[in-house]
């Protein structure tokens, strides 16, 4: 008891010990990791002589009205010479009608691989990519989701325009609809948060993953990857898994330009969007050892920081104004750096709700991420 004694008139000390490492570690990666795409000065493919033939790959699952509603954007680019593959897998609606008025509408552009339902068989998206990818007559794949929309007629020639020398992997951009309501704001903040991050890191040459919504790579990649044999057992990584095993330092551009942004539509129950995080986090156990740490540093350093700083506050009273300079100098370093980042990926609006987002998103994450980590299921 008396050593107990001794120690705890320090404890607050501590503390602050203990805040200020996590706020230079939070630092780190706001100024030197984020910072490399605020100051990244966005490029336009499009007008580029650079135009491969492509394949566009779109697979779905009873996706009949984004069906009618986007895939005429995506039928009607403005590039010279491309297909698109839509794998209708096991859909039960009325895909396969309207797919079909499609293909005589667009006879010479669009190509139906279709899945049949197996009593005894399961299968995730990895197959119906990869029968995808298989009918694909050309090298240059583009990837996006059918509840997708370009937001501009010359998203493809950004897309393959980035398919510049050397250049296997091209890492684009899909924010959500802007809508009403604090959840879209949350996942429009953790899509904006996501892409900023490996976008940054793609820059700094160490690309992790990618977003199979606006993805662009090589066939000859993914065949001698041996597509996603790695890690099929799972349900997601059709996108973020195939980018981080098959990254290097020089095969990855990125597209960011506004004409290369797709938009889809975000989950409306906040039961539907934990289902969808908890898949993506079943993906990131899989990540290379040193991409598991640093992302993993970042999220635990964030988390600790908030949970120090209120520890501080409560035990420290009479200097709140110690860690109050920590939370104002943190804040102040986000908006002097996703100011910038914010606008180039056209989400200015979220900068007002920045403290309170930021707050929730990680613990909220986190929680996530600690239920479903270990889940393995190979459904859509």
């Amino acid at each position: 008891m008396a050593t107990f004694e001794q120690i705890l008139p320090y404890f607050p000390h501590a503390l602050i010990g203990v805040l200020s490492i996590l706020w230079l570690i939070q630092l780190y990666y706001i100024l030197f990791v984020y910072g490399k795409l605020a100051v990244y000065k966005v490029k336009s493919y499009a007008d580029t002589e650079n135009k491969p033939p492509v394949s566009i790959i779109i697979c779905a699952h009873n996706e009949q009205e984004n069906i009618k509603n986007f895939l005429p954007t995506i039928l009607e680019q403005d590039y010279p010479e491309f297909e698109v593959i839509l794998v209708d897998d096991c859909s039960d609606d009325d895909s396969r009608w309207i797919l079909k008025d499609f293909c005589q509408q667009y006879p010479n552009k669009l190509r139906i691989v279709e899945i049949k339902e197996h009593v005894r068989l399961k299968h995730s998206k990895k197959f119906a990519v990869t029968l995808g990818i298989k009918a694909a007559k050309y090298e240059h794949l583009v990837f996006t989701d059918a509840d997708c929309q370009p937001q501009s007629h010359r998203w493809l020639a950004e897309m393959a325009g980035a398919f510049t020398s050397h250049k296997e992997i091209v890492l684009g951009y899909s924010p959500y609809f802007k809508q009403q309501g604090f959840l879209n704001r949350l996942i429009r903040f953790e899509t904006t948060h996501t892409a900023m991050s490996y976008l940054a890191y793609a820059l700094k040459r160490n690309a992790y993953m990618g977003v199979g919504r606006n993805l662009a790579y090589t066939k000859t990649l993914f065949f001698e990857g041996k597509g996603f044999n790695k890690h099929m057992h799972i349900k997601s990584g059709d996108d973020d898994l195939f980018v981080n095993h098959n990254a290097t330092p020089t095969n990855v551009n990125i597209a960011i330009h506004p004409d290369a942004q797709v938009y889809s539509v975000p989950k409306m129950t906040w039961r539907s969007y934990y289902k969808q995080k908890s898949r993506h986090s079943g993906a990131s156990v899989l990540y290379k050892g040193r991409h598991k740490r640093m992302l993993g540093t970042q999220l635990v350093s964030a988390v600790f920081f908030y949970i120090v700083l209120i520890a501080s506050f409560i035990s420290y009273p009479t200097c709140w104004y110690i860690p109050l300079a920590f939370y104002g100098t943190r804040l102040l370093a986000q908006f002097f750096i996703f100011t910038p980042v914010y606008r180039k990926l056209q989400v200015s609006d979220l900068l007002i709700v920045l403290p309170f987002l930021d707050l929730f998103y990680y613990f909220y994450i986190c929680i996530n991420g600690l239920f479903n980590r270990r889940k393995k299921d190979i459904s859509w």
